[in-house]
């Protein structure tokens, strides 16, 4: 069985195609383009869905084309439903119910966080893990439940994202993208001081961070700012993990989303992870990364599950929590 999967839930558009053999998955294709904004601001919505419409057609066939296949032999197809910015979910629902109506194959609606951890643990050879789930607007530590909810929450930022965080940071900074990236390369050079640490049982803070890392603008070198900030933040999530590691007594830690690229916060994580002989896994960079691959990868493992939706009843949901999948 084939699937093609769409992901359009922030900056990036995404085409990735993968086939069910056997009851096994295998990515056959990841094509994706992000957006990149004027330097100084954010994501413009409307900026960022003209971006993908006018990258659909091209991504389309590029991983078609990789996974030497025609839009005629997929046999289902997939978007990411929501989590994300509202703008932006519409285009990949308007071009997956547009083939999946005009080919006349079943349809399936994503939630992006689920297929961040579905395909993570699936390639990863994962059996139980706990989810360290940092990207841009979503930082959560996650569990499968053997009830409902389906997914637990153990753990969230309280105000924002950890990957938002250095976006802003970086904007402020006057940092040219990838932001991540950028902070990460600065930190690099830089020695570290301590900045406010924020850590509730297992939620975890951001905001006076980033308000005390700016202000420490005016008085320490950049360099130090952004090892400065990289290090506590990455602290606050690990001590957080640590706890809920420890109390459900899992033995298997998946690191996924965006900032799960980022080498100085893997280090962390497994220096903790060895200290309870726990295993420690991330895939490789494009599948942490938005992509259309993970929607495709989740819709056939749901379809294995039974799932079924109706392309009329279809629709984005821009507030979709992983713990309201079903």
């Amino acid at each position: 069985m084939l699937c093609l999967g769409i992901e359009s839930t922030a900056h990036t558009i995404g085409i990735g195609i993968c086939q069910l053999k056997k009851g096994k998955i295998a990515v056959l294709s990841n094509a994706a383009h992000a957006y990149r904004p004027p330097k100084g601001q954010g994501i413009i919505p409307r900026l960022a869905a003209q971006h993908h419409v006018d990258h659909f057609g091209q991504l389309l066939r590029d991983a078609l084309l990789k996974a030497n296949l025609s839009l005629e032999q997929i046999d289902l197809f997939a978007f990411s439903r929501g989590p994300g910015i509202g703008q932006c979910l519409r285009v990949s629902c308007a071009a997956a119910k547009f083939l999946a109506s005009y080919f006349g194959k079943p349809i399936l609606g994503i939630n992006h966080c689920h297929a961040h951890l579905e395909i993570s643990k699936g390639l990863l050879g994962m059996k139980d893990p706990l989810f360290v789930y940092v990207s841009g607007a979503n930082t959560q530590l996650i569990i499968e439940n053997k009830g409902k909810p389906r997914f637990l929450v153990l753990g969230e930022t309280l105000d924002m994202g950890l990957g938002n965080m250095f976006d802003s940071f970086a904007r402020e900074a006057g940092l040219k993208v990838p932001h991540g990236s950028e902070v990460a390369r600065l930190a690099q050079k830089g020695k570290f001081f301590l900045l406010p640490y924020t850590v509730k049982g297992m939620n975890f803070a951001f905001a006076g961070l980033l308000t005390s890392a700016l202000k420490a603008r005016q008085s320490h070198r950049l360099e130090d700012v952004c090892r400065a900030l990289l290090e506590t933040s990455f602290a606050e999530i690990c001590e957080a993990a640590e706890r809920a590691l420890c109390l459900y007594s899992k033995k298997e830690v998946v690191v996924c989303g965006g900032v799960a690229q980022n080498e100085r916060f893997c280090q962390m994580l497994s220096s903790m992870c060895k200290l309870h002989n726990a295993r420690l896994g991330v895939v490789e960079p494009q599948y942490n990364a938005d992509n259309g691959a993970m929607i495709a990868y989740t819709a056939l493992s749901e379809w294995q599950k039974g799932k079924r939706e109706k392309l009329s009843l279809l629709m984005p949901d821009g507030y979709w929590r992983i713990d309201q999948v079903n």
